[in-house]
């Protein structure tokens, strides 16, 4: 398990952005944290577009692609299917300690901000919310519709932490991956992990 015995979930979606996720990940299992992981089949397929990465649909083939690839020590990183009702996710008995979906759709943010729980990541995303834990929507698009920020401001009230990925430049990046790393040090901060993937303001 992870340093404080309580599991961060992850899920990623079919928004573009994939590469904030790949990086999120990154991060947390080098910080020694333990990861539910979940992503949708969209979420796959513009993995697929936006990197090189190309996952199964089988959450154990996966999880074993992904561990080899960040490095994870067994059971650090774990993924779940869609309709896995059975993964800890699913109850406010066994709750993550923190959330964060990344990229996220509108979709997603509707689906949540609605209560839906149609699938495994929407009912996490309940869970989280009922169970008071913190949640943090990477929300990735635009322009935004009215029906996009009512649902920002509904979930905002509840106290979900709305990022939508805004990558700031005064820090003078020098290529993709500093722009990347703006977000997700953003994301770390949220989740109360120390990292130094950006300079601090006046630092």
């Amino acid at each position: 398990m992870s340093i404080d015995d309580n599991p961060i979930a992850i899920a990623v979606t079919g928004a573009s952005g994939s590469a904030y996720a790949l990086r999120l990940i990154e991060c947390l299992i080098r910080a020694g944290e333990t990861l539910y992981l979940m992503i949708s089949q969209a979420g796959r397929v513009v993995l697929k577009m936006e990197s090189d990465l190309v996952l199964p649909a089988q959450p154990a083939e996966m999880e074993k692609i992904l561990s080899q690839r960040f490095d994870a020590r067994p059971g650090q990183l774990q993924v779940f299917a869609r309709q896995q009702w059975m993964a800890p996710v699913a109850s406010g008995s066994n709750p993550p300690r923190a959330m964060v979906v990344c990229p996220c759709t509108t979709g997603t943010l509707s689906a949540i901000a609605c209560g839906a729980s149609n699938d495994l990541m929407e009912r996490a995303a309940d869970v989280v919310l009922k169970e008071r834990r913190k949640l943090i929507l990477v929300v990735r698009e635009t322009p935004f519709s009215d029906i996009h920020l009512e649902n920002m401001l509904k979930l905002s009230r509840m106290g979900v932490v709305i990022m939508p990925a805004n990558p700031g430049f005064y820090h003078n990046p020098q290529g993709v991956q500093d722009i990347i790393d703006f977000m997700v040090s953003r994301i770390l901060d949220q989740l109360g992990i120390e990292n130094r993937l950006l300079p601090r303001w006046g630092g």
